[in-house]
């Protein structure tokens, strides 16, 4: 199988295996799929975190209004009485007026967190520095752990304007947010590998040749965008190790200037005639008192 580092820029992405058999208008979209995919579990995320600590999304009509406006207004969160979390609610106020402020139990924020954390490592960056590929079923394996975190800690289920169960229903709004620019449509996907645009007409094999173990630096970004840039020639952690080693180098080069003097001409092994001296046994000779 060829492996593909799938690299969004200079960032790595993950890890993923294919045939060189594949048809590349089959494997540009898995690829895209694969790299969406871990996006949405970053934002599920990133919003679980939010529902650990502060509880359930209010209404549109509530958010960023103070107690006294909501008062003022006579506005309701109908959803309060009926998304509570198992085991009861704390009370911890979102000082920015996303959530309620109804959190789930000490318990039930661990059940979250630690979920949160498993699901990270699925799909995390780090896979690629650990030599783990990543698909499809291990997205997959990571938004059902996410749900069911959530389904266990909110048995009656989330407000439809939440963003965690608009992310697990795929209606999240991502227009004019910067995780939107971040999404690739697989219709809309590109990659790139060695400064070439990998045609879907045509095979991967076509482009790396019938061997199988090969690993290649494939580039993922939006048709039209033209070719991303090329690779250095050494990586930014080489740069940084080369960096260091001349350093090094630069500050032994000091500490000889500092002691390139003739002090050691004094010292026993530099004496040309030591060794004579001893023969004759006038070595250590003391001319004053004993």
């Amino acid at each position: 199988m060829v492996r593909l580092h799938v690299k969004r820029g200079d960032q790595s992405q993950f890890l993923l295996e294919a045939a060189g058999s594949d048809r590349l208008a089959d494997l540009t979209p898995l690829v895209a799929r694969i790299y969406n995919g871990r996006l949405k579990v970053q934002r599920l995320c990133s919003e679980m975190e939010e529902l650990a600590e502060h509880g359930i999304f209010l209404p549109p009509n509530m958010q960023g209004l103070t107690d006294e406006q909501i008062e003022e207004l006579k506005l309701k969160d109908e959803w309060a009485e009926k998304c509570v979390p198992s085991g009861g609610s704390i009370f911890k106020k979102d000082e920015i007026g996303r959530r309620n402020g109804h959190a789930p139990n000490e318990k039930m924020q661990q059940v979250i967190r630690k979920t949160i954390e498993e699901a990270k490592a699925l799909i995390s960056k780090k896979q690629v520095q650990a030599n783990v590929c990543v698909n499809m079923e291990m997205v997959k394996d990571a938004l059902d752990q996410l749900r069911g975190a959530v389904m266990i800690v909110y048995p009656m289920g989330l407000p439809p304007h939440d963003p965690v169960r608009m992310e697990f229903e795929d209606k999240e709004d991502l227009s004019g947010t910067h995780a939107g620019l971040e999404v690739i449509k697989e219709s809309e996907a590109q990659l790139w590998w060695a400064a070439k645009e990998l045609k879907e007409t045509k095979l991967l094999s076509d482009y790396v040749g019938k061997n199988e173990k090969t690993t290649i630096i494939v580039k993922i970004q939006k048709k039209g965008q033209g070719a991303p840039g090329r690779e250095p020639v050494v990586s930014h952690e080489e740069q940084k190790q080369m960096m260091l080693y001349y350093y090094k180098k630069q500050e032994e080069l000091k500490k000889l200037e500092e002691d390139d003097d003739d002090s050691f001409l004094n010292a026993e092994w530099a004496d040309s005639h030591a060794l004579k001296r001893q023969f004759h046994g006038v070595k250590d000779i003391k001319w004053g008192p004993r």
